[in-house]
C-alpha cells in the first residue's frame, strides 16, 4: 500500500492508497491518536472540484469497489460493473472515491492496526459510531480537495453512512443515494447481531480480543457469525428454490453425519470470510451499525431528515427481510426525497442491492442525471 503526500495524485490511476488524517476524538468518548485511511479512486477530479462521488461499502466490503482480485485485494470488486467509462458511475464524468471504513481491516485504522507503541490495538480499540466513521471520511474529502460531493451513495451499512453524511454535512452533499438501509438500526437488526457478537467473543481462541500473534484466532466464532448473518442476507424463497432439502453431493444428512446442501453453502461463506476478514473488525463494525440512528440528539429521525438538502434517492429490495422496504419508505418521507422509494425486484433478499446490477445501475443513472455537476448548478 502506498502512503502519499499529495492525495490529488491519486485521481490519476487505480490502486489502493493510504492517507493520515490526524487524531480523532470519538462520539461516545475516547480517542485515536492517529488515523490512517485506505482508499481507491477511479476517474479524475475536474477543475471546479465538484464532480467527486463517494461510494460507501457494507459490513465486510472495503475500498475495492471495482477491479480484479490481486495484491492487496483478496476479492474482486464488490460492485464491479458499475464504475467505468459509460457505466452508471461514469469515470468520463466523475471522480469516484471509495475508502475502507474506520474500524475495518483493509488499510484503514482498526483493531489490527498498530498503536503508537507498535502493538496491535486488539481489545483496546475503542467503540466507534457511524458518525465517527463519517468524520474520518470528511477529513479524507478535505485532503482530496473535495468541498462538496456530487453524490454520496451506498447500501446496507454503506447506506447508513451515506444518510449520515447528508444529515451531518448537508452543505457538502449534492445528491444522496441510500440503498437497502434505514434511518436507524431496528430492534430486530440489533437482535440478529447479538448472537454474532457472542459467537466471536465466546470462541476460546478470541483471548479477549488479543489474539494477534497467536497461531490460531477466533476463526470458528467468526465463521459462526457469518453463517447467522448470511441467512438474513438472502430470502427464504431463494434458499428454498436453490437448495430445498437436497443433501450435499453424496453426503448423508439423515443419521449419516453429512450435510444438507444449504449447510454446505453456509460453511463455504464462513470459511471464505475467515480467510480475509479480521474478527475484531467484525465486532467493531457490527457495533457501529447498532449505533446507527440519524435522530440521536436531533429530535428523532424525522426531525433529522429535515436537515437533508441533497437530492435524496432511496431504494429497497422487495424481498429484503433484514432491511424491509418499510425502512426505505420512512427515509423517502424526507422533504428532500425526489420521490417514493424505488423497488428493486429480486429473489435474493438483502444481497439484491449487490447482485441486481442492472436495476441498481438504472437507479444510479436516474439519480445522477446526464448533466455534469457544474452545468446543473449553472442552470
Amino acid at each position: 500500500m502506498t502512503v502519499i503526500s499529495d492525495p490529488l495524485r491519486a485521481t490519476t490511476g487505480p490502486g489502493r492508497r493510504q492517507l493520515a488524517v490526524g487524531g480523532l476524538a470519538l462520539e461516545v468518548g475516547g480517542s485515536l491518536p492517529e488515523v490512517r485511511v485506505a482508499y481507491e479512486t477511479w476517474g479524475r477530479l475536474n477543475a471546479a472540484r465538484d464532480n467527486a462521488i463517494l461510494v460507501e461499502h457494507a459490513l465486510t466490503g472495503d475500498s475495492h469497489v471495482a477491479g480484479p482480485a490481486g495484491a492487496g485485494h483478496p476479492t474482486p470488486g464488490w460492485w464491479d460493473g458499475l464504475i467505468g467509462p459509460g457505466r452508471p458511475l461514469d469515470t468520463n464524468r466523475f471522480l469516484v472515491v471509495a475508502s475502507n471504513v474506520l474500524g475495518g481491516c483493509q488499510g484503514t485504522t482498526g483493531p489490527a492496526s498498530s498503536d503508537p507503541d507498535g502493538r496491535p490495538w486488539g481489545s483496546r480499540f475503542p467503540y466507534v459510531t457511524v458518525r465517527d466513521q463519517v468524520e474520518v471520511e470528511a477529513r479524507l474529502a478535505d485532503a482530496l480537495g473535495v468541498e462538496r460531493w456530487a453524490a454520496v451513495l451506498g447500501g446496507s451499512m454503506g447506506g447508513m453512512r451515506a444518510l449520515e453524511w447528508a444529515v451531518t454535512h448537508p452543505d457538502r452533499v449534492e445528491a444522496c443515494i441510500v440503498l437497502a438501509s434505514g434511518a436507524y438500526a431496528t430492534a430486530e437488526q440489533i437482535a440478529w447481531c447479538q448472537p454474532q457478537l457472542l459467537a466471536i467473543r465466546q470462541d476460546p481462541h478470541f483471548r479477549g480480543g488479543d489474539y494477534y500473534g497467536h497461531p490460531v484466532g477466533p476463526d470458528a466464532g467468526l465463521g459462526l457469525a457469518r453463517r447467522i448473518a448470511h441467512v438474513t442476507y438472502r430470502s427464504e424463497h431463494e434458499l428454498a428454490e436453490r437448495f430445498g432439502r437436497h443433501p450435499q453431493g453424496e453426503e448423508q444428512p439423515l443419521g449419516g453425519g453429512g450435510r444438507f446442501a444449504v449447510e454446505s453453502y453456509l460453511d463455504h461463506h464462513a470459511d471464505k470470510l475467515a480467510r480475509r476478514f479480521d474478527a475484531n473488525s467484525y465486532l467493531v463494525l457490527t457495533e457501529a451499525m447498532n449505533s446507527h440512528d440519524v435522530g440521536r440528539g436531533r429530535g428523532g429521525w424525522k426531525a433529522a431528515l429535515e436537515r437533508v438538502t441533497a437530492r435524496l434517492t432511496v431504494a429497497c429490495v422487495d424481498s429484503d427481510r433484514l432491511y424491509p422496504p418499510r425502512l426505505s419508505d420512512e427515509i423517502a418521507t424526507a422533504p428532500a426525497a425526489v420521490g417514493p422509494a424505488h423497488r428493486v425486484r429480486s429473489d435474493y433478499g438483502h444481497d439484491g442491492f449487490l447482485i441486481e446490477i442492472g436495476q441498481v445501475g438504472q437507479i444510479l443513472r436516474e439519480a445522477l442525471g446526464e448533466a455534469s455537476p457544474s452545468s446543473r448548478r449553472a442552470r
